[in-house]
């Protein structure tokens, strides 16, 4: 093992016995206890404006960090083998995501969106501050909340859509409308067709909406991957430290909490994230 895989996996550690240490104190009770239904808050609602604070308030580098270890976790985005691979990056903040994809495959196209104009803004202005006219004609971004409206109909018409035929039958005519020069956040004008994308990357996005709301969103992300194309999903998992930190009247489901700025956070296992893929469509 190099020098660099060793500082890389020097914090790993034996997740059952994280658990049993977890269950084992009483101080962290309040995160095992079942949440009645009837202690639920009001019906879900639109949170993009909690999470244009949010960015507004933490839209340095400083904070969200280039996530370099995704090429690592996912080499298939640099080894596909495919030309011009489209990737649909779901909840894209502040580009954290997008930058090593884009740096790591110069001909991969990003199509990128976000339930915030705010996070989308300082995407396009830190993605613009590296002067590299490479990377910004690959990258598109576009305001999308895919939890409450779905993705736009140029990701995938109607009949590319359609899950009994499962074949996108807009992608062959669109191939050559992937380098047209898009403005602004709605891309809608632009667009006909893309017939798909051939990745869907969702790296801590799930776990920010309701979890409700979960199976609609991943049936959505389902429906706008080519057959063949593969979703790349990291998210927090069961008794990660940050769930630890919250108190018992942040809760507002069973591993569902929500900050005092309005935002939220879900913790998954894995049995969890199993069953809302595979119902969603998807194959493991």
């Amino acid at each position: 093992m190099s020098e660099a895989e060793a500082e890389y996996f020097s914090k790993d550690f034996d997740w059952d016995d994280l658990r049993n240490d977890v269950e084992a104190d009483p101080s962290l009770r309040h995160h095992l206890l079942p949440f009645p239904p009837s202690a639920s808050t009001s019906p879900p609602q639109d949170v993009s404006d909690a999470w244009g604070n949010f960015h507004a308030r933490h839209h340095t580098g400083k904070f969200f960090k280039e996530r370099r270890y995704l090429l690592k976790e996912f080499p298939e985005l640099v080894s596909c083998g495919k030309k011009n691979p489209r990737v649909l990056e779901v909840g894209c903040g502040n580009g954290s995501t997008i930058l090593p994809i884009l740096r790591g495959n110069e001909d991969v196209i990003v199509y990128a969106c976000d339930c915030s104009s705010e996070a989308l803004e300082y995407a396009k202005e830190m993605l613009d501050s590296l002067n590299q006219a490479s990377i910004g004609r690959r990258f598109h971004p576009f305001l999308c909340d895919f939890s409450l409206d779905g993705f736009p109909m140029w990701l995938a018409c109607g009949p590319c859509r359609e899950t009994s035929l499962r074949k996108h039958c807009c992608s062959s005519e669109a191939e050559e409308k992937t380098e047209t020069s898009l403005r602004g956040f709605d891309l809608s004008k632009d667009m006909s067709c893309l017939g798909g994308v051939d990745f869907i990357t969702l790296i801590f996005t799930l776990s920010a909406i309701p979890f409700e709301m979960m199976p609609k969103a991943l049936a959505e992300c389902c429906c706008v991957l080519k057959p063949g194309g593969l979703l790349l999903f990291r998210d927090y998992g069961l008794y990660d430290m940050t769930m630890l930190r919250f108190e018992s009247g942040k809760r507002v489901g069973f591993r569902e909490y929500m900050r005092s700025d309005g935002t939220r956070s879900y913790f998954f296992s894995l049995g969890i994230v199993r069953d809302l893929f595979l119902h969603a469509g998807f194959i493991e």
